[in-house]
């Protein structure tokens, strides 16, 4: 069989080099319709909510600012996880998304869900959440 192959190869030579143009021009024209990009994007979705609180302790934002954003955003539609960092002066709240949504829907639902943190949440003279 292998033998058949061979001497039908050589015998029409140009049948194969023709083959072999064909599957060298559909190379190069599909490596120019390939859309991959040299490095991927394999980063989840995240939003941060920085706050800021001069003066506060680190217990005092967590209790005041921390607290009631994460607890607000715990009914997200795909979320993963959130994380947060309470310091002096400082709230970051940390949203994680699962693979499903992109950032132009996870900031505007983000964004909705601090203006019911606000108000009724956040104590009298604490600073406004901002999407970081």
């Amino acid at each position: 069989m292998l033998d058949k192959i061979i001497k039908y190869s050589i015998e029409h030579g140009w049948i194969i080099f023709l083959g072999i143009l064909i599957l060298i021009a559909s190379g190069i024209y599909n490596y120019h319709r390939l859309s991959i990009d040299a490095v991927p994007d394999i980063t989840n979705v995240q939003v941060q909510i920085n706050t800021s609180a001069p003066g506060f302790t680190p217990l005092e934002v967590e209790q005041r600012i921390t607290f009631p954003i994460e607890t607000i955003l715990s009914g997200l539609p795909h979320l993963d996880y959130t994380r947060s960092l309470s310091r002096y002066g400082l709230s970051q709240v940390t949203v994680v998304f699962n693979d499903g949504p992109d950032i132009y829907f996870a900031r505007p639902l983000i964004a909705e869900k601090l203006l019911e943190v606000k108000s009724p949440r956040l104590a009298p003279g604490d600073t406004i959440p901002e999407l970081a």
